[in-house]
Formats: structure tokens, C-alpha cells, sequence
């Protein structure tokens, strides 16, 4: 989206519309919502009965085989900790801040229980006591309905909510209020009550929490996010009306991934050859018992409650902070689940060509998952190109993506980086600074609650992507594009004439020391954000993990002398989506071959092979057939060898 270029007249309208929604506390400004503007169908407080601890599910489902039990692996997830973990606290107080009563929608998804139960208020979190902390706990997500479901015991509970849900998605849930543990087994036998629940294998169960919104901005016809009247709801509730903060659930439901056969995967799936489901990664199938009965069957599909991402950071954190209150064996379990999480989301391909003044070098980065690479919740989460290159002596003489760890600096000057960005509009940032001296500025913004601008998102997209159908669930590329189909991306380096050696790392960082900074800086409330500064600064300042790492020796390459090729060889169109011209233009007679290789080397086929005339010869080619993607397309003369990358659309 580009940014929006608001007339002068529109922001004075706008401003005075949102005066009255401005407060001034202390030296901080804010805007002055209520719960009612964060408001969402699905179970409301106290609609969903009580619920059981942890501890309790502990004596069936713990303490038997860590390996696959389902308690020691998800105390190991940050699912476990979703209201311990001090980035979102730290995060939860700048909302607040902003806009009054937003952390609300916060406590929903990180604390449901102590939500349900009626603590969600004061929206700080000040009021969750206890089990409130288990984060996404047990009974919660056992005891969650389907919203579409038909099924009696289903709409028997629904039958008494004011407002359903027409969608899984914004933390509208719901919950049932009878203690029924619904899962994805019709064969068990339990001490409670047991319903079999097909929503408990399908990916739109963890749409829940992973397809979020934010309700106060609303979908305009000139395709801006404009804010509701204050003490409003969101006039539809719909996900895609709403302004998008995390789209990883839809952007699986655009992906090929979202077909019953699925996508083979080695590295994925446990037991299974395909996967499907965002279950089928994060919840693999293994063999095992789910609780520690003699009579419990051993199942080849038992899912295991593995659940982590990419996050190996917030958990070292949580282990410092809690000490004895958790469980330090699990988080060490979850951490090494999480490292190879990142090791197996990308493949990583480094190609190098010879030009006079040095080295061209490609990287493809491949995204492997069934979401956008990386996903989920933007602020300070990124994965970039490390690439350095080495002269004959091992001297560092050429470095991208280059990151201080002592400082926690990453160098972006002509960096790839792969991030998705947020933003305020004019609008909203002059309303926002309209009773006092400026705080908020249009453009980029960690401010999570009144961002309304989508500023950049050049994620790599998942397999199976179209430009049409990521721009209808608003997930489509930011100030950045991919060809209809592509799954990679392809970053192109010169390096100098003296290189030996070159090394690429793909890195990935859960945060960056600018929103730590932020939300130190911003806070004007507790000691919540200089508490999270002093836990990073402690403990590494969030490490980057390195998710591929490849070295390519110049000298492999076979090209002993290298003329001008830009005045003898031309391919177009490039990008191409079938009719291609091949233009030659030789000084002499000669024996030519050009071959089509994948970005992994494989060969793919013989574009052409045989003798070329001197002077201007096309050749044409077409390219219809092929996948959409990044090719190297490799012309064999009788001296040298030559390559250039063209993209099939």
C-alpha cells in the first residue's frame, strides 16, 4: 500500500472529529477508547463457566514420556507463557497508553482464561491472579467451539450468545460453558467428559488468536483504515474490514498448503509424508500415549503439543525471570523444538558469475513454510542476508547485512531484510498531537494501537501465492513485489575482483534493539519496558539465529577469461511468462549451448544447441510450461561460460 497523501482539508476534518477522543495523562497523550470500542462477539466474560488448572491435566497428561506427553511440551511453548512474556507486557503498557482499554484485546489471546473469568479489567492485567498466567492453557482450548459448527451440543451453547461469530479470527472465541474436553479422537476414555472435535485438527481453530485485527479502524472505499466513532464497535466484525496486525492464518488459507493433499515435507509433519494444516507443523503426529493410563492406545497421529515458531529468545528470558515457578527443562526442550523451527523454514541457494570488475553473487532464499517468511506479529521480528566476503589471505574485504553484537546494530544500508512495517496516517497522527506538544508522527510506528497504514512487507509468501488472492485477505506484498506463484526471493551482490571465499548466513532476530528501545523510551506508565531493556541487554540482546549458512569458493568457477556480455547476449522480456527472444550478437562463427538450470543447480532442459552465425541472431523460446520462479540460464560458448538469472512469471 502506498503511503497515503491526505489533503490538508481531510486531516483538519479528521482532526477535530477525533478531538474529543484525546486525554491528556500526565505528559502523555492518548486517545480516550473504552472497552466498548474493543469489542467482539463470541463468549463474553463469565458465559464460559470455570476452568480447571494446568496442574490438574498434569496428572493424566504429564510425568510419563516427555518425548511426546502432552503437559512437559507445551509448559516448553510460549503458548505456556503468553502472559509471563515481558516483550508482550512491555508492549500491553504502550497500548494502554495509547489508546485507553485497548489491552483488552491484548489479554483475550495471551491470558483467555482470566479473560473469560471476568480479570481482563483494568486492562493492564493488574486483576489476572494465578492459573490467569498459564497463558493458553488446557481446558481453554478444549473446551473451544467451532463457530460454524452445527452440531446440537454446539448450538445448544451458542443458542445462548448475543453475538456469534461469523468467522475464527480477533481472539472471538468460543468457549463452552458445560466442562466438555473436545479434541480430535472419537475413541477415548477419560474421567471427564469428551466430545469428538473436528475443529481441533483444522487450521482455522488456530485462526483464534493468529489472524488478527485491529476493530477501532474500519475499512474505507478509497482503501484507507479509517477510526470508528468513539465508543463504537466495529460496525461488521468482519477480518478483512478490519485494519490487518497479523495475517499468518490467511495467509496459509492462500497457500497450496490449503489443499487435502498438502505438500510433501521430510523436515515437517512427524508421522505424516504430506503436510496440510498449521497442526500438521507446530502440532506434529508421533507415536505415543496422550495420557498415562494402562488401557490409553499407543497412536501413530498423536499430536504433539510442540507449538513453537521461531521465538528462542522470549523463553531464556521467562526461565530467568520465573526461576522454580516454571519449568526450566521444558523451556530448554522448547528452545531447541523452536531452533529447528528456523533451520527447516528456508532452503538457501548461493550462485556466483565472473565479470570483469569482480563477482556477481545470487542468493534465493526458498520459504518453506506455509505462511509468509517470516510471519506473525511485525514489530521488531525480521530475517535478513548475511553476506561477507573473504580475499585469498581469509581478509574480510566486502560485508551486507552486517550485525554488531555488542552494540545489537544491524547495518541496512543495502540490506535485505525481510520484515513487514506499520504505520499512522496523517490523519491519525495529527488528531493524536492535536491537544499538546507532538508525540506521534505519520510514517512508521511501533504504536501498535493506532497504527492504520501498512508501510512495507517484503515477506517471502508461501507456496501456492497469488498477488490477487494475499491483496484480499490485505496481505499482499508493501512497497515490494513477487510474481504470481513465487515462494523465494533472489538478492543479487557484486563482490570485488580479489574474492576467494564467500560466505552467506540467513539470519533471524525474535527482536530488534529499536523496539526494545521503543518501548523502554515510550513508556510513561510503569517499569514494564526498562524491565524488558535490562533482561535483553542481560542476555544477549536477542542473539540472532542463524537459520542457513553457506560457503561458495570463487574458484570452483570454471570461467578463465571473461569479455563484455552485456552487448552479446540479451533475454527478453525478463520477467517472462511464456514468448522469450534470445538475442545473440557474436564476432565469429561459433559452437553455442544454453541450458536452463534451477536456482538449486538442477538442470532443467536444453534451451538451444548448435551453431550461431556471426552478428545479430535471435533464438526464440518458450517458457510457458515452467513453475513460476528464478532460473539460471547458463550459455556455453567455446571458450567461456556465461549466466544469467531470468524470471518465469
Amino acid at each position: 500500500m502506498k503511503n497515503l497523501d491526505i489533503k490538508l482539508g481531510i486531516v483538519v476534518i479528521l482532526s477535530f472529529a477525533f478531538l474529543s477522543m484525546m486525554t491528556h495523562n500526565s505528559s502523555y497523550f492518548y486517545v480516550a477508547t473504552t472497552i466498548d470500542d474493543f469489542f467482539l462477539p463470541g463468549s463474553q466474560p463469565l458465559q464460559s463457566g470455570t476452568f480447571s488448572s494446568p496442574e490438574q491435566c498434569d496428572n493424566c497428561h504429564g510425568g510419563y514420556d516427555l518425548a511426546v506427553e502432552p503437559a512437559f511440551n507445551w509448559r516448553g511453548s510460549m503458548m505456556s507463557h503468553a502472559m509471563r512474556d515481558p516483550l508482550y507486557l512491555a508492549a500491553l503498557t504502550i497500548a494502554n497508553q495509547d489508546a485507553v482499554g485497548s489491552g483488552d484485546l491484548c489479554i483475550r489471546c495471551h491470558s483467555p482464561v482470566g479473560w473469560l473469568e471476568g480479570r481482563s479489567t483494568p486492562t493492564d492485567g493488574s486483576a489476572l491472579v494465578g492459573d490467569d498466567f498459564e497463558g493458553v492453557q488446557c481446558h481453554f482450548c478444549h473446551k473451544l467451539v467451532d463457530p460454524q459448527s452445527t452440531e446440537p451440543i454446539d448450538l445448544a451453547y451458542m443458542s445462548n450468545l448475543t453475538n456469534v461469530p461469523t468467522q475464527s479470527g480477533n481472539g472471538s472465541f468460543v468457549v463452552d460453558s458445560e466442562d466438555i474436553r473436545r479434541g480430535p479422537y472419537d475413541n477415548v476414555q477419560a474421567n471427564h467428559d469428551t466430545h469428538y472435535s473436528p475443529f481441533h485438527s483444522e487450521s482455522k481453530l488456530c485462526a483464534t488468536c493468529h489472524d488478527t485485527s485491529n476493530p477501532v479502524f474500519t475499512l474505507a472505499p478509497d482503501g484507507t483504515y479509517q477510526p470508528n466513532s468513539l465508543g463504537a464497535a466495529s460496525p461488521t466484525f468482519e477480518t478483512y474490514e478490519m485494519f490487518p496486525v497479523e495475517r499468518t492464518f490467511s495467509e496459509w488459507k492462500m497457500s497450496a498448503y490449503n489443499t487435502p493433499a498438502g505438500i510433501p515435507s521430510t523436515v515437517f509433519g512427524g508421522n505424516k509424508a504430506n503436510v496440510s494444516s498449521c497442526q500438521d507443523c507446530h502440532m506434529k503426529d508421533v507415536t505415543g500415549k496422550g495420557c498415562d493410563k494402562n488401557f490409553a492406545p499407543i497412536r501413530n497421529d498423536l499430536p504433539l503439543h510442540d507449538m513453537t515458531g521461531g521465538n528462542t529468545f522470549i523463553p531464556l528470558l521467562i526461565k530467568q525471570q520465573f526461576g522454580t515457578e516454571v519449568d526450566g527443562d521444558a523451556i530448554d526442550a522448547g528452545i531447541i523444538r523452536a531452533r529447528g523451527m528456523l533451520t527447516n523454514a528456508a532452503t538457501m541457494t548461493v550462485n556466483a558469475m565472473q565479470e570483469q570488475d569482480g563477482y556477481e553473487v545470487y542468493v534465493e532464499i526458498i520459504n518453506e513454510t506455509g505462511h509468509k517468511l517470516p510471519s506473525g506479529y511485525p514489530e521488531g521480528r525480521r530475517m535478513w542476508i548475511n553476506l561477507r566476503a573473504y580475499d585469498i589471505d581469509d581478509n574480510l574485504i566486502y560485508e551486507s547485512g552486517a550485525y554488531n553484537a555488542v552494540t545489537a546494530d544491524l547495518n541496512t544500508d543495502g540490506a535485505k531484510i525481510y520484515e513487514a512495517k506499520l504505520g499512522m496516517s496523517e490523519a491519525v497522527a495529527a488528531a493524536a498531537n492535536a491537544n499538546g506538544n507532538p508525540i506521534y508522527s505519520a510514517g512508521e510506528s511501533f504504536h501498535f494501537a493506532l497504527n492504520n497504514v501498512r508501510i512495507k512487507d517484503n515477506r517471502i509468501p508461501p507456496r501456492g501465492f497469488t498477488n490477487a488472492n494475499f491483496e484480499a485477505v490485505q496481505a499482499e506484498p508493501v512497497g515490494y513485489s513477487y510474481p504470481d506463484g513465487a515462494y523465494s526471493d533472489v538478492t543479487e551482490y557484486s563482490v570485488p575482483t580479489e574474492t576467494e571465499r564467500i560466505n552467506v548466513r540467513l539470519l533471524y532476530q525474535t527482536v530488534s534493539k529499536e523496539y526494545i528501545e521503543f518501548l523502554r523510551d515510550a513508556n510513561t506508565t510503569d517499569d514494564k519496558g526498562q524491565v524488558m531493556y535490562d533482561l535483553w541487554a542481560a542476555n544477549g540482546k536477542s542473539t540472532p539465529e542463524v537459520m542457513n549458512e553457506e560457503d561458495f569458493f570463487t574458484g570452483t568457477l570454471s570461467t578463465s577469461s571473461v569479455e563484455p556480455v552485456e552487448e552479446l547476449i540479451k533475454v527478453y522480456p525478463n520477467p517472462a511468462n511464456e514468448a522469450v527472444t534470445i538475442n545473440l550478437n557474436l564476432n565469429q562463427l561459433s559452437d553455442v549451448s544454453i541450458e536452463l538450470y534451477s536456482m538449486t543447480g538442477a538442470k532443467v532442459e536444453t534451451v538451444y544447441k548448435g551453431d550461431v552465425a556471426q552478428g545479430s541472431r535471435n533464438i526464440n523460446w518458450q517458457a510457458g510450461h515452467l513453475a513460476a520462479g528464478t532460473y539460471i540460464m547458463k550459455f556455453n560458448f567455446e571458450r567461456q561460460s556465461v549466466s544469467k538469472l531470468i524470471v518465469i512469471r
